[in-house]
């Protein structure tokens, strides 16, 4: 559906994309992830044909973002970071004027602003102001704009910045269920979207794509050492020497609170010698837990040079989740 080659872009000297090249197949939920400046907006912008590379290509639906720019266009569904509305207008003013801009009018027109408000749950607040909306419902009414047309692409920035918890999982829930019917790919740099939502992960970083896979695929690349998480109800600090006598063992850190973190070597399965050495030792055990390679980790070994540093505190949010 999406076959991106080669793509490069300079802004004067700076270079924004170096040599891109991925695809993306029909029905798939795609997270594009990269830190601020990477590239993400640059590549989403050549997709929908709002500048042109430098160099390289792209292919959208079968159309080529050089030869065919506005079958491009039509073949696509763009919701950008701030939802493009118009506060004054209503929900369904706005989609009449958006749907026109788009080619639709007459009978057409009515049946896809009808499909569209009822696919994002805004058909009960046609009639309301834009302006007088919760953000989660700008942002909805922003995707009913994206889908007018009913393009076999949607490409979404950061469709759920600032909304709120509750707001988060609808937007999630909507663009998996849109995803049934479209390619979808979505930038964002919110971890858990990525794994809630997306079957397949592109990582950038200055301009170049340095990861390509899915979430887990990519956790159990990155993975160096195996790592477990043990609560004990009575802490003792004999724990820590017998755990780190452990064969395989490679680093034991224990809390107050009675945590206790054992890093061990990757091709090392020490589980179940700690689980006897806790029980031996009389402090308790209550809980004995994998801590898994968190995508978060895995951005950051691959975006950052500061690797030691980052995937400390990486292991530490996983913790906090496990």
């Amino acid at each position: 559906m999406i076959q991106a080659e080669n793509l490069t872009k300079y802004y004067g000297d700076v270079r924004a994309l170096d040599g891109v090249s991925f695809h993306v197949d029909q029905g798939e939920i795609v997270g594009l992830l990269g830190p601020n400046g990477a590239g993400k907006t640059t590549a989403m912008k050549i997709l929908t044909c709002f500048m042109p590379p430098t160099s390289g290509t792209a292919r959208v639906a079968g159309h080529d973002i050089f030869e065919e720019p506005l079958k491009v266009k039509r073949n696509v569904g763009y919701l950008p970071e701030e939802p493009p509305v118009y506060p004054e207008l209503t929900v369904q003013e706005y989609l009449s004027y958006a749907g026109r801009l788009k080619g639709l009018g007459g009978v057409d027109l009515k049946r896809a602003m009808g499909l569209a408000m009822e696919k994002c749950g805004v058909d009960h607040v046609a009639r309301r102001l834009i302006g007088n909306l919760s953000k989660g419902y700008r942002q909805r009414v922003g995707l009913a704009q994206a889908l007018l047309h009913n393009p076999p692409v949607l490409i979404l920035d950061e469709p759920t910045v600032g909304l709120d918890p509750v707001q988060i999982l609808e937007i999630r829930t909507l663009i998996k269920d849109l995803a049934q019917e479209h390619t979808v790919i979505l930038s964002t740099h919110i971890m858990q979207e990525v794994e809630a939502v997306c079957g397949r992960v592109i990582i950038i970083n200055e301009g170049r794509i340095v990861a390509v896979d899915t979430a887990d695929n990519l956790r159990t690349q990155m993975g160096t050492s195996r790592r477990i998480l043990i609560r004990v109800a009575r802490p003792s600090p004999d724990l820590v020497q017998k755990l780190m006598a452990l064969d395989g063992v490679l680093d034991v850190e224990a809390e107050d609170d009675g945590r206790v973190r054992i890093e061990s070597q990757l091709d090392r399965d020490t589980r179940e010698d700690v689980a006897r050495v806790a029980v031996e030792s009389g402090v308790g055990l209550l809980e004995l837990t994998g801590v898994a390679v968190s995508l978060e980790e895995v951005f950051l070994k691959l975006t950052t040079e500061d690797v030691d540093h980052n995937v400390d505190t990486a292991f530490d949010a996983a913790e906090g989740t496990a």
